[in-house]
């Protein structure tokens, strides 16, 4: 299976989430089902700063990596970003 890459750099294949309730941040325009819940505007707050707002593809073109937003949102049981 080709790797579908999310828009903050988590691989979408990896998500167990993944074609179950998300089919993935681009298909769904950066509104997962935990959005709607847990965000404000029901969008995820990375996918909406990087995507909407800055028209980036991904966090990963923002010279401001890793931002307070992004650090903050990591999930605890993916790898840490250590740059």
């Amino acid at each position: 299976m080709k790797q579908m890459l999310s828009s903050c750099g988590l691989l979408c294949n990896e998500c167990e989430f993944f074609n179950r309730q998300c089919s993935g941040c681009y298909r769904v325009k950066g509104v997962p089902f935990w959005a709607a819940e847990h965000t404000p505007g029901g969008i995820c707050p990375l996918y909406q700063c990087a995507v909407e707002d800055k028209k980036y593809s991904s966090c990963g073109q923002c010279p401001s990596l890793p931002c307070e937003m992004f650090l903050r949102m990591q999930d605890p049981n993916s790898t840490r970003y250590s740059g």
